[in-house]
């Protein structure tokens, strides 16, 4: 490949403010781990017989992988350097922590979905029983409403302070994340709902609520997954919120193509990184890097960490 160009490639060659985001955002998954094994903790003790508490212990688990393949990735974004089998560093690593949650999301949905399909085909009856706590017979029922109503309120703190994070960050997985958790609602009201449900002597209730758990789980990771597999096979860039074009790539496309008429111009993204490739024209003499490219708001030109020129190989 011919011509110039200027990347970034490293965590470390990003914009100071950029990396205090990036801190940021680490410490707040530190708080969302931890809070998240505090709730794994109170529904595992009051799980009982029913299939909502099951699926939904099952899912406040899977919390945890967005969260610690975040840190991962951040930390070898940030400890990777340049080497001879990873010319290209580890910028890269986010993506497929994403992916990797991803595919974790959208299996153990369809397993849920389909197991709780089977308790509604098979009629399977669950029963809520009672504990005895100082002496007194209470019902199990009014802990598993406690539990789920606790597991509701950490999750909508911490995607609520995830989302502006991960947005100017661009990044993906904890965008991810952040929407996880601020639906976490929808699971603790169904959960409500289905062992209320069991309450009233409705016995369908609770693999109905289930059931929308399980469907909610596996309609994240398959959206999650189109958009981390189309980074991985060197798709367009993609919207942090679906599998639409991003924004931010289509104004750079739009520019690349003013400037460069004629030329064919090619963008992939690498993490939270665009790269360009304009096939069919030489780099301009002022060339001074791919901040000059950039269409938007100049604090976020280190989206664009590279602009490179493939002039035709008949051009003389």
């Amino acid at each position: 490949m011919n011509g110039a160009a200027a990347a970034r490639t490293h965590a470390d060659e990003l914009p100071s403010a950029l990396r205090d985001t990036l801190k940021r955002a680490e410490r707040l998954e530190w708080w969302n781990i931890a809070w998240t094994i505090s709730i794994i903790a109170v529904m595992g003790l009051v799980l009982g017989q029913s299939q909502t508490m099951k699926t939904a212990w099952i899912e406040d688990t899977l919390g945890l992988v967005p969260p610690i393949a975040f840190l991962v990735a951040a930390r070898m974004e940030r400890t990777g350097k340049h080497s001879r089998k990873f010319p290209f560093g580890f910028e890269r690593v986010n993506g497929l922590g994403f992916f990797l949650a991803s595919v974790a999301l959208a299996g153990t949905g369809a397993l849920l979905l389909w197991d709780s399909a089977m308790t509604l085909i098979e009629a399977e009856h669950a029963t809520v029983g009672s504990v005895r706590i100082l002496g007194r017979d209470i019902w199990l029922g009014w802990l598993m409403i406690g539990a789920q109503a606790y597991a509701m309120i950490p999750p909508m703190i911490i995607g609520r302070k995830e989302l502006p994070l991960a947005e100017k960050l661009s990044d993906k997985l904890l965008h991810t994340d952040a929407l996880m958790n601020k639906a976490n609602w929808m699971t603790g009201a169904a959960g409500i709902a289905g062992i209320v449900g069991l309450g009233l002597g409705w016995w369908w209730a609770d693999s109905v609520a289930a059931a929308f758990i399980s469907f909610d789980i596996l309609h994240d990771g398959l959206t999650a997954i189109r958009s981390s597999t189309a980074e991985l096979v060197d798709g367009a860039p993609r919207a942090l919120a679906s599998a639409k074009l991003s924004d931010d790539a289509e104004e750079v496309r739009k520019l690349l193509e003013q400037r460069y008429p004629g030329a064919t111009i090619r963008l992939r993204e690498t993490g939270r990184l665009i790269r360009a490739e304009v096939h069919g024209a030489h780099p301009p003499h002022d060339y001074d890097g791919p901040e000059g490219h950039w269409p938007g708001e100049p604090e976020r030109n280190w989206r664009l960490a590279q602009v490179s020129f493939v002039p035709d190989v008949t051009d003389k």
